[in-house]
């Protein structure tokens, strides 16, 4: 008779699942207060430190010694609203319309910055690939409420379309883009191109996306505290946006994504999540809801990535494989 062994322990019902250990090296090394969440309290604080810390490169910086073309546009807004500033870059010397990848900021709709994002865009994409990049200055919230920040990065969006031959761009091979807060956002304004007959892109690339105001998903109890954006700040940032809808039965699809009842004629969406992270669940069911509308969608589960991984540990090797992952769906959709 072999001898008895002892049962593996049950984990805990919603245990969360492991981090990466590259990861999880990478987030230790960061200390507790990259985790601390963000409250309405500390809101404020939060947006201060964030707009004197996060680097903003000057267009000099940007230009990196002439390989890049880059321009800051004062575009007009919504109907009533300001005008919206537009950081358009592309490689230096290159002739003929290009593609354009329209890129909204993350940030979680209250912090975050349309400069900061560009040096690794241009470096990883738009050399690469040819490609002219649109980084957009929504405005953050709660100093400007939905559909403030959705407009505006419609308003941009239109106005580029529209002045395409004079921006060098083909307005027939556009992807809008964007991660966290900006994937939330990239999803919103493909929803609204398409319900008001706007420019028509040609995919969405949405990271780590924001889309469910709601905030009560699996993920979202199961990383409670260990995710670097947990459902503590996510509620936060929701509330900051939607003020008094925040949780409203009637909100519209595009101030929340995961709203939207009819997810048909949609761009091809690339849908990236770690499975680590708080926003998984509503990634994974907007990827299940373009499939049943009919749509194309290609979903990437990042096995024990946390939310913005890639940022936090831009070498390890899980990062390396996101962003290969992302070029080459770039890549097929521009070509």
């Amino acid at each position: 008779m072999a001898p008895a062994t002892n049962p593996a322990p049950t984990p805990p019902r919603d245990a969360p699942p492991p981090f990466d250990p590259e990861l999880k090296a990478a987030l230790a090394s960061l200390g507790d207060g990259v985790r601390e969440p963000v409250t309405p309290e500390n809101l404020a604080a939060l947006q201060e430190r964030d707009a004197a810390a996060r680097p903003r490169p000057t267009l000099r910086e940007l230009r990196a010694d002439g390989r890049f073309e880059v321009d800051e546009l004062r575009v007009p807004g919504a109907p009533g609203g300001p005008d919206v500033t537009l950081v358009s870059a592309r490689p230096a010397g290159l002739t003929g319309p290009l593609p354009l990848l329209y890129y909204l900021h993350g940030g979680g709709m209250i912090t975050g910055n349309a400069w900061s994002v560009l040096p690794r865009l241009l470096r990883e994409w738009a050399l690469p690939l040819e490609l002219a990049v649109i980084s957009v200055e929504y405005r953050l919230a709660p100093q400007t409420r939905y559909p403030g920040p959705v407009e505006d990065c419609y308003a941009g969006l239109t106005w580029a379309v529209a002045h395409a031959a004079d921006l060098g761009i083909d307005a027939d091979c556009l992807v809008i883009g964007g991660k966290s807060a900006g994937g939330g956002l990239a999803a919103a304004l493909a929803l609204l191109a398409r319900d008001r007959g706007g420019p028509a892109p040609i995919g969405q690339l949405l990271l780590c996306p924001m889309l469910d105001d709601r905030n009560n998903t699996f993920s979202g109890h199961q990383l409670a505290g260990l995710d670097v954006w947990d459902r503590t700040s996510n509620a936060t940032a929701w509330q900051a946006l939607l003020g008094d809808r925040y949780g409203a039965p009637d909100l519209p699809p595009y101030a929340a994504p995961a709203r939207a009842t009819d997810l048909s004629g949609l761009p091809p969406a690339y849908i990236e999540v770690g499975s680590a992270e708080t926003l998984r669940d509503e990634g994974v069911a907007y990827a299940n809801a373009i499939w049943r509308a009919g749509g194309q969608a290609e979903l990437h589960v990042w096995p024990g990535a946390f939310h913005g991984f890639d940022t936090f540990a831009p070498h390890a090797s899980l990062s390396q494989d996101a962003r290969n992952a992302r070029f080459r769906w770039l890549r097929r959709v521009l070509t």
